[in-house]
């Protein structure tokens, strides 16, 4: 019995899909695998036992990377899960900013006990009018699964889009309106956008990448949006900017003592993804990630490993072994299962810097030395001797 524990609740559809053979357990210690949200696992000491840990929802900011790649603790996110909740939030934020919706609900709310309010709100609407978004341009920094369905929503409403992403896939390219306009400079799409909206992960590179010398070269004008990280915005330099009026609105996901204060700011408290649908979406897909992992050893949307995919058993058992990336490691792997009498049937390895994974499918009867053998090796890390379900 596979013991899983849950650092947040999880959505029951979640902890359903693992299915028989799993237990949901109140205790860390013994767990094969953590389901885990927004709980900091920074100071968490992980049991010997822990296999993986699946983080329903994109970032991973919360979860020590590099200390459990070095514990042989395969971390999954859910990237795309919560993606059209996102989109959908951005898609309201961009309108809230374009015409002064809750300035025109707290008036009506402030004014709720006038018997005349209907006829007052008449004479009163004219400080929240606005401006329509069709027409107007939006800068998307980061077309991942998120922006490019903002890029594309946007496009729907009559928005000229400009696209940023260094790192463009060939999938998220294929995904996008052909309308919208890839820019290789972030500084083009600075310049030129009416909007902009931010899209990328929060790691120590993109923080703090919209600072001030980016929000200079924004036109007189601009919303920005951060429904990504708070990090990933100079939020004293924002709020300097709101002040002086070059930057009209900032609309966030992410209130801190500096965003909570900020003039002309609407600041969310990190709703983007907090819909029924994307927890449960997010759920299923760190259950399944998970179950391919401690079932068949396979590494998929991992961001602490690189992906290792044979798909399901179909010899006698599988051999999985995390280890440092060094020369001849296979090798020495290998030479091992020979002398055991085993054959190869299928094998891949992936490295990611100075960590690697390798993953062998294997035929005939495996003595349980085997995996103390490949532990015995230098610079392995963890060994698993995977068999086929019967």
């Amino acid at each position: 019995m596979h013991k899983v524990h849950c650092m947040n609740v999880i959505a029951k559809v979640g902890t359903d899909e693992l299915g028989d053979g799993y237990q949901i357990v109140d205790d860390i210690e013994g767990a094969d695998a953590i389901m885990v949200r927004s709980a900091k696992l920074h100071d968490t000491t992980f049991p010997a036992s822990l296999l993986a840990i699946g983080r329903a929802g994109a970032g991973v900011n919360n979860i020590p990377l590099d200390r459990c790649a070095d514990e042989g603790i395969v971390v999954f996110n859910t990237p795309g899960a919560n993606a059209n909740s996102v989109k959908e939030t951005v898609i309201a934020a961009l309108l809230m900013a374009s015409r002064d919706y809750v300035g025109g609900i707290e008036w009506v709310r402030e004014n709720s006990d006038d018997p005349e309010v209907g006829k007052a709100a008449e004479k009163a609407k004219k400080q929240f009018s606005g401006n329509e978004i069709a027409g107007k341009t939006l800068g998307v920094i980061g077309l991942g699964a998120i922006g490019a369905m903002v890029a594309n929503a946007a496009r729907s409403l009559g928005m000229k889009v400009l696209g940023y992403d260094p790192y463009l896939s060939i999938k998220a390219a294929w995904s996008l309106d052909r309308h919208v306009k890839h820019v290789t400079n972030l500084d083009d799409v600075l310049a030129a956008s009416d909007f902009i909206t931010i899209h990328v992960p929060a790691t120590p590179k993109t923080k703090g990448m919209i600072g001030r010398d980016e929000i200079a070269k924004m036109k007189d004008g601009v919303t920005f949006l951060n429904f990504s990280r708070d990090s990933l915005v100079d939020e004293q330099a924002m709020a300097e900017a709101l002040d002086d009026g070059h930057v009209a609105k900032y609309v966030t996901d992410f209130a801190n003592s500096v965003s909570a204060n900020m003039k002309n700011a609407i600041v969310l408290p990190h709703l983007g993804a907090s819909t029924d649908e994307a927890e449960d979406r997010c759920a299923i897909m760190a259950a399944r990630e998970l179950k391919d992992y401690i079932e068949n050893g396979n590494i998929v949307n991992s961001v602490n490993f690189g992906e290792c995919d044979l798909g399901p058993i179909t010899a006698d058992a599988r051999v999985a072994v995390i280890h440092k990336n060094v020369p001849n490691m296979i090798g020495h792997i290998t030479s091992v299962l020979s002398g055991a009498g085993v054959n190869i049937e299928n094998m891949t390895n992936k490295s990611t810097g100075e960590r690697a994974y390798t993953l062998i499918e294997i035929t005939g009867e495996v003595d349980p030395e085997v995996a103390d053998q490949i532990a015995a090796i230098d610079d392995v890390v963890r060994v698993r001797i995977i068999r086929a379900a019967k």
